[in-house]
């Protein structure tokens, strides 16, 4: 259910529910893929979720993420870090002087996790005592469906990267005319390190900022050539499932109360 499509009272009657607000971006996807690449995918994630939950609350996509390290590349319009986080402040700010006391950020853009858990991290800080029954998650589609996707046949990926065979497969399976096939590019190369992966093809132990254009020259790194319909469909349909999950489980969470020390 869409909380933008309510009354200002049927917002105030429903005060109990999940508020979930899905992140997306607009940024450079390699020479192959729409800038709103991440937002696309993010909404087509929470539209299959929302399907299956009727009694949850959700806000439209954000458009605009925290895409600084993108700029490089044309196209790209991105808040900074603080900016980012101000903002995500403010909108969990607004859900929680509405009454809502669980809200999930579903993200679909990387540069976005960083800030949104800080902003999170503020507003409970702030919040802890005057609402100690305020739940504030955050979880991005292709980390909270990472075991499950990492076992998707035919799939070389173990995890996202950035224009990628899974962001690519994901946007053929939206919409197929928004791929450019024969722009399928990405950078890969070896850096030879156990504990950092510069072209994002496999996770890494360490954070390195780097800016985009030190590892990619096109944009896009891993394997969007290998990108198919099919493999996107299977991509959206278990990331969209283990949301569902996820939040099922979320609505029903215990406040806890701390005990006191036992002797």
């Amino acid at each position: 259910m869409q909380l933008g499509l309510l009354s200002s009272p049927a917002a105030a009657s429903m005060a109990d529910r999940v508020v979930v607000v899905p992140l997306g971006s607009l940024e450079q996807h390699g020479n192959h893929l729409p800038l709103l690449t991440d937002t696309l995918i993010g909404s087509e994630v929470a539209r299959r979720v929302e399907a299956e939950l009727d009694n949850f609350l959700f806000l439209p996509t954000l458009w605009v993420g925290a895409s600084h390290h993108h700029l490089h590349f044309p196209g790209t319009v991105s808040a900074s870090q603080n900016v980012y986080v101000a903002l995500l402040e403010d909108i969990v700010e607004s859900l929680i002087a509405a009454g809502y006391r669980r809200v999930f950020l579903l993200n679909a853009h990387a540069g976005n996790i960083v800030p949104a858990q800080a902003a999170l991290t503020n507003v409970q800080i702030r919040r802890r005592k005057e609402y100690p029954d305020l739940y504030l998650a955050f979880s991005s589609w292709f980390d909270i469906a990472r075991d499950a996707l990492s076992q998707l046949d035919d799939v070389l990926q173990k995890s996202v990267s950035h224009a990628c065979e899974w962001e690519t497969s994901a946007i053929e399976a939206i919409d197929a005319a928004l791929v450019g096939r024969d722009a399928r590019v990405a950078s890969r190369f070896d850096f030879g390190s156990r504990y950092f992966d510069p072209s994002y093809s496999a996770p890494s132990k360490v954070f390195v900022a780097r800016t985009m254009e030190q590892g990619t020259t096109t944009g896009a790194y891993g394997w969007p050539e290998r990108s198919s319909a099919d493999k996107g469909e299977r991509i959206l349909a278990v990331a969209a499932a283990e949301v569902i999950a996820f939040l099922r489980e979320f609505e029903r969470w215990p406040v806890v109360v701390p005990q006191p020390p036992q002797d």
